[in-house]
């Protein structure tokens, strides 16, 4: 791979970059002090650890899950429910709220959280992630099951048309609403992104799939690294020339898919320039998740926070916690929600299912939530077959709050001591 072009200075970093901050609480690896065997298993030192980002809008004590809104709504649920639930931050999406209502409308009206009736602190992503699998035809979900590079760079879903196509500057892409024509580029990104006004943001970056070429990947990266420049760019500009707004923190997007000298490299890259955080994306394989994790962290700097894009799992959550994740976003809670799916200690199940038709008790015995403590799992049930709205609002309702709290006491684990214990008994018991 060549070496990095000279790139033009980046302008200084405005001073009010300090309304955003991050403190490193404590550190597994010291906390919990794990075996010889649990460090061979994880193929390397824990890089686990609690924290606080500070935002313009309040605090997030780390680790956390972050409730996704796609459309400046948690879908089905109020914000107050989401609240109430214990989310202490909710991520919305850029390339959605650009299309519908336009982010100029956020802008008029206070910023996402205002927009929302939101008070806590918010993200958006960049768009980039939507641009892209919606743009090759595979809606909401992109193959990162397995490794398969043999077909072309610009693969397509099967009977599908291309709607976006990358060059230098940015991407053209066609509306999946209506076919209209947009162009999003590093700028264009951050201009939309300061306009929802959301306290943290990711920069413009090209997603790639475990379906892309070496070659691909290699010609990705360093173009998702000049966008990184770009993006900072216009962001300090942009911050400077909205000084009558709370100041929007911006995090640089890790790439790499499943190669470790490119992760390793698009950290170093990154991780030397002055951006706030880091979001770590692109192609993850599961069974390769906590690695690929850890190489990212091992090279990132320490006293910037770290989210990773797109995991509720609870397997995929521990391993993301141990390796260095500070907090972490997905729709699944809400989506599987929306087919009648619960979240229990004992596994995820299906409430569609005749045997709940006159099941009394709660979603799950014991647990805080709206849902569990005033409806039963036959009401819902009835809801769900009735194809009442609602079924959804309380289903979704109680996923959140388990993986909050499930979240919440990971990081309560690691102050305590006991996460590796903490951690083999939840799952234990999920999967069991």
């Amino acid at each position: 791979m060549p070496a990095n072009p000279v790139s033009d200075p980046l302008p200084p970093a405005p001073a009010r970059q300090s309304e955003f901050s991050f403190r490193v609480g404590k550190l597994l690896s010291e906390s919990c002090a794990p075996s010889a065997g649990q460090l061979a298993a994880n193929g390397g030192e824990f890089l686990g650890r609690t924290g606080t980002i500070t935002t313009p809008h309040g605090e997030i004590r780390t680790p956390a899950f972050i409730a996704v809104g796609t459309k400046a709504t948690v879908k089905s649920v109020l914000p107050e429910s989401i609240a109430e639930l214990g989310a202490q931050a909710v991520l919305a999406n850029a390339y959605h709220l650009y299309l519908q209502p336009g982010a100029e409308i956020l802008d008029e009206a206070g910023g996402l959280g205002a927009f929302m009736n939101w008070p806590g602190p918010t993200f958006t992503d960049s768009g980039g992630f939507q641009v892209m699998s919606l743009g090759s035809g595979f809606k909401k979900v992109i193959d990162m099951k397995s490794v398969d590079n043999s077909g072309p760079d610009d693969a397509v879903a099967p009977g599908k048309e291309r709607l976006a196509h990358v060059d230098e500057d940015g991407v053209w892409f066609k509306s999946h609403l209506n076919g209209d024509r947009h162009r999003f580029s590093p700028e264009i990104s951050m201009r939309v992104q300061h306009q929802i006004g959301a306290d943290i943001m990711f920069a413009f970056d090209e997603l790639t799939t475990l379906q892309n070429s070496r070659g691909y990947q290699e010609e990705s990266l360093e173009r998702t690294r000049r966008w990184a420049e770009r993006c900072l760019t216009e962001h300090f500009r942009l911050t400077s020339g909205r000084a009558g707004k709370p100041y929007q923190a911006l995090f640089g997007v890790i790439q790499g898919a499943q190669y470790e000298d490119l992760r390793r490299k698009a950290c170093r890259d990154l991780g030397a320039m002055n951006f706030d955080g880091y979001g770590i994306g692109g192609a993850l394989e599961k069974e390769n998740l906590g690695t690929i994790v850890r190489w990212c962290n091992e090279e990132l700097p320490q006293n910037k926070p770290r989210h990773l894009l797109g995991i509720s799992e609870p397997d995929d959550i521990f391993t993301a916690i141990e390796n260095g994740a500070d907090t972490f976003d997905c729709v699944s809670p809400t989506r599987v929600a929306r087919n009648s799916a619960f979240y229990t200690p004992t596994g995820r199940y299906n409430l569609s299912g005749a045997r709940y038709k006159r099941d009394f008790g709660p979603l799950q015995e014991g647990c805080d939530c709206y849902a569990c403590l005033n409806y039963s799992r036959a009401y819902i049930h009835h809801l769900f077959k009735a194809k009442e709205m609602v079924s959804a609002t309380l289903i979704s309702i109680h996923n959140e709050r388990v993986v909050v709290k499930m979240v919440d006491d990971a990081r309560q684990a690691i102050e305590a001591g006991n996460f590796f214990e903490f951690k083999a008994e939840t799952l234990g018991r999920y999967y069991s």
